[in-house]
């Protein structure tokens, strides 16, 4: 059996997930990481941070197995916390759950964990792991969850082939009842507990004041450009006819003189593309949506309708130092094409579109076009429900 260090979040699945392997008959140790400090942007009442702790100390209690609290703060506050900012400030979007997962929970909480003589580290992700053996190496693959409606393996598509070579996902091929079934007839103190919501260790958190803390509010004009403006006409007819992906992945980019004024804002930078609340203007025919930010000259560009033509795109560029090859056999040279599945955010179901290799850089062509794909988050790529590769949206 193996010394095995469980991420305890506080929350149902990380629990399960120790409560299987302590099961199992593994030596189990629980490690809590204490990654956040700053309560004044939490919607919750209390320190969300203190309430996961005391749970998951509970739960090292009831299943009898060593527990220490880990304080990651510092860490997570330079490689995530100013990276969000840092995105934000520059006119991206960025998903710091993704970042946490590969900067903080399975590499400095990984490195901990085998300082403690850990043989692997385990969390409560709802993904599954198997491994091969490919051209005479030992291949690792990451899976989807069984349960369709929690698959988290998006947040997973940065990890490398060493850091999933020391996971274990142990609730990966469950359903999520059959996880809260499990915690409650081994009476849990977690079973009934809420997941959590928000930002990766944060919680579920006021984004507007949590982006205030670094960027100042600036006011600048809100544009509206029609969906019969002359660039989207040009767009949408180019998008209709071409299959050449250079051409595909290039977004119209408008200016003030493409639209007319409708309202004022806060600040660029605390707009994405595709949102909807937080505009504070109506009186349209139909609700408006973020289709673009000029983050250098302070303009949000908006449209009617989520139907808006240049909300939508049939294919985006990736540099090729970008890519990230989980499975670094099925990488493509120069010059190939494969169709592959993919998604370009979390909660969205997998989709085709096939990865071309044009001299060392990518474009990924959707076959059906896809709305609000947004700069700053990941394109994860699937083959036969694999994570394989995945790059950052530009």
């Amino acid at each position: 059996m193996a010394r095995v260090v469980v991420g305890l979040s506080g929350g149902v699945d990380s629990s399960v997930a120790a409560l299987l392997l302590k099961q199992d008959g593994h030596e189990v140790i629980g490690l809590f990481m204490r990654n956040w400090n700053d309560a004044s942007v939490t919607l919750e009442d209390d320190c969300p941070w203190i309430d996961d702790s005391r749970d998951a100390m509970l739960i090292a209690e009831q299943l009898d197995i060593p527990f220490q609290v880990l304080d990651l703060s510092v860490d997570y506050k330079t490689r995530i916390v100013d990276y969000m900012f840092n995105e934000y400030e520059a006119g991206r979007t960025p998903n710091p759950d993704v970042l946490c997962n590969r900067e903080i929970k399975f590499d400095i909480f990984l490195k901990n964990a085998l300082k403690l003589g850990a043989d692997f580290v385990a969390t409560g992700h709802y993904v599954q792991k198997t491994e091969s053996i490919i051209n005479g190496n030992r291949t690792y693959h990451l899976l989807a969850g069984e349960d369709p409606n929690k698959d988290q393996s998006y947040f997973l598509c940065q990890l490398t082939q060493g850091q999933l070579s020391k996971a274990l996902f142990p609730i990966g091929g469950l359903l999520k009842p059959e996880v809260r079934r499990l915690a409650e007839e081994a009476k849990l103190v977690t079973a009934a507990k809420k997941d959590s919501q928000g930002l990766c260790f944060i919680g579920k958190v006021s984004l507007p004041e949590f982006l205030q803390q670094k960027l100042s509010k600036k006011v600048g004009d809100v544009i509206e450009i029609s969906a019969n403006a002359p660039k989207v006409l040009a767009y949408l007819k180019m998008q209709n006819g071409s299959t050449n992906p250079v051409e595909l992945a290039e977004r119209p980019v408008f200016l003030t003189t493409d639209g007319i004024k409708v309202g004022t804002h806060q600040g660029a930078h605390f707009y994405t593309l595709g949102q909807r609340k937080g505009l504070h203007i109506g009186g349209m025919v139909k609700p408006l949506f973020v289709l673009q930010t000029d983050v250098v000259n302070n303009i949000v560009y908006v449209g009617q309708g989520d139907d808006h033509p240049a909300l939508s795109i049939r294919a985006l560029t990736v540099d090729g130092a970008g890519m990230h090859w989980l499975r670094d056999d099925l990488a493509l040279n120069i010059g190939e094409t494969q169709l592959f599945e993919m998604k370009v955010r979390y909660r969205q179901n997998l989709f085709h579109g096939e990865l071309v290799n044009l001299d060392g850089k990518y474009f990924a062509k959707f076959q059906n076009a896809q709305k609000a794909v947004t700069p700053g988050q990941f394109l994860a790529i699937y083959h036969h429900a694999e994570l394989i590769a995945s790059a950052v949206i530009y």
